[in-house]
């Protein structure tokens, strides 16, 4: 690809970059508003940066546009090509279509189909999108091998200066908006465009304002760069908050950030989603899961940083998201929020003991309640309850045991929230030599007709479950029964797909709900691994 310029001799210079950055011919000097009700709740004042508000529902126009408005005559002539999950994309779309210039636009096949349609709908007729490959990663090296083909200019989402110019408006805008106290922004990180160049602006003029970086738990390449000191690439990325999963960031946003920023916080995907609905609450927006980053990231530090002073800022970065995730968002949003406790409780199949548990559970609102007769001597019964904090979850625990009821807390169990809740009953005495397994795949047409040509057709499938989540994930678990004999050749085969998997045959709460323990005793009765074609088949 074509070489970015260097980075600037020093922040002076950068910022000047950031003041003459010409982003205002496309984008709007977005609002910052206060988010009261989250504002009471955490007892701190609370303000919102509305990136989501631009036309293209996300700060990337920023960037991008400032970056192709500085191409000269013949650099227009020859195009450009740019890699992106989706808001990058529609940024440089629209940046083509009002200056004229031809955009070859790579995005890989997991990309929401909202930003997919967006990109065709605001470049118009000087845009080819392909679409290609499961990450940014792969649509970057398709992006690589078009550019050297064509020798367009290559627009990159984030590592280059002109574009981390266009991001750092941001920072200038919430200096001028709040001239009061600001004790620390939180920014959510990708790439490190956008961090890189509010912080770089921060720093310049209020060098006292906290500028903290907020990533996906599982996309934290710029985190472990920066705790590493050395830019780290990861070997994958999570898909959920899309807009910010990248392996490897910048070299320039590497510098930038390791120069100014002060902190980088983790968050999970459950913390995502209760962000994402205490902005609905506030605002009535829906922001994607990327845009609610920073919100998340500002909760859990005043959860672990306690007060301060000044107001906290969250720049809400985008709202490109498609309507059927929705649905997961506000599934998980209950646990993210310290709302709900899950627990798998066991008591005894006798008189009065379903009283007893009941009468622990006291006047809790119960959001879930499974329970279904499997065992002569002990019942197993799945429950949500509705808490108010994570102490209160802790409390509920020890009422149980103290009941002499045996508890297994589920509320930060991923194999219980996504598949064990909703099987609940489903042991099986003819479930011998049962392995479990979880697998994932990118969520994309076809992808689970494709993973169910690949699993072997000589083990019998004895538990399947799969839910269409609306996220960019697809998730699988599997139940496969494999003789002891066999457990070599069934490792070999596992080494043969191209999906992340994991074995939970020893998970607590499946041996506990779904599996029988005497059930792998039972010997094979005559003529029981003669299994009928159409059983094998899922």
């Amino acid at each position: 690809m074509n070489a970015v310029a260097p980075l600037p001799d020093d922040t002076a210079d950068l910022l000047a970059q950031i003041r003459a950055a010409r982003v205002y011919e496309v984008a709007q000097a977005s609002a910052l508003e206060a988010a009261p009700l989250l504002g009471e709740r955490l007892g701190r004042p609370v303000l919102l940066k509305r990136e989501d508000q631009q036309s293209v529902f996300s700060f990337k126009l920023r960037g991008a546009y400032n970056r192709m408005v500085q191409l000269d005559a013949a650099q227009r002539g020859r195009g450009v090509v740019a890699a992106s999950a989706g808001n990058h994309a529609q940024g440089v779309a629209l940046a083509a279509a009002k200056l004229g210039i031809r955009a070859t636009i790579v995005m890989p096949v997991t990309a929401p189909q909202v930003k997919v349609d967006a990109v065709r709908r605001f470049g118009g007729a000087m845009v080819e999108l392909v679409l290609t490959g499961d990450s940014y990663s792969d649509a970057q090296a398709a992006a690589a091998r078009l550019q050297a083909e064509r020798g367009a200019v290559f627009v990159h989402p984030f590592d280059d200066p002109a574009v981390i110019a266009g991001q750092g408006t941001i920072g200038l805008e919430i200096l001028r908006q709040h001239p009061g106290p600001i004790e620390a922004v939180f920014v959510p990180v990708g790439g490190g465009g956008l961090l890189a160049g509010v912080a770089a602006c921060i720093k310049a003029l209020r060098p006292e304002v906290k500028v903290i970086g907020v990533q996906a738990a599982d996309s934290d390449a710029m985190a472990r760069s920066l705790e590493a000191g050395r830019r780290i690439t990861l070997d994958e990325v999570g898909l959920f908050a899309d807009g910010t999963a990248v392996k490897q960031v910048g070299a320039l946003t590497f510098a930038l950030c390791r120069q100014h920023v002060d902190m980088m916080l983790r968050v999970d995907t459950d913390a995502i989603c209760a962000a994402i609905r205490d902005i609905h609450q506030d605002t009535r927006s829906v922001a994607e899961p990327s845009g609610a980053l920073a919100l998340a990231g500002l909760k859990h530090y005043v959860a672990t940083h306690g007060g301060g002073g000044g107001a906290l800022v969250a720049i809400v970065s985008g709202a490109n998201m498609n309507f059927d995730r929705l649905r997961f968002v506000a599934e998980r949003a209950e646990v993210g929020e310290q709302r709900e406790a899950v627990f798998a409780v066991t008591i005894p199949e006798e008189r009065g003991s379903f009283r007893r548990f009941c009468a622990t559970l006291g006047r809790h609102d119960i959001t879930e309640f499974n329970y279904r007769i499997g065992n002569a001597r002990l019942a197993h019964i799945f429950v949500g309850v509705r808490i108010a904090s994570r102490d209160e979850r802790e409390a509920l625990a020890a009422a149980f045991r103290a009941q002499q009821f045996d508890v297994l807390d589920l509320t930060d169990d991923e194999l219980a929230k996504l598949h064990l809740r909703h099987m609940i009953g489903g042991r099986s005495v003819l479930a011998r030599n049962e392995l479990l397994y979880r697998f994932e795949f990118p969520e994309r047409p076809g992808a689970l007709t494709d993973f169910l040509a690949k699993l072997h057709p000589d083990w019998n499938i004895s538990l399947f479950h799969y839910r269409n989540h609306g996220a960019d994930h697809g998730r699988i678990l599997v139940g496969i029964q494999v003789p002891a004999a066999e457990r070599p050749l069934f490792q070999s085969f596992l080494a043969t797909l191209s999906y992340p998997h994991r074995n939970n045959s020893e998970h607590p709460a499946y041996r506990l709900l779904l599996r029988d323990g005497a059930v792998d005793d039972v010997p094979f009765p005559p003529g029981s691994t003669d299994i009928p074609h159409g059983d094998r088949q899922i």
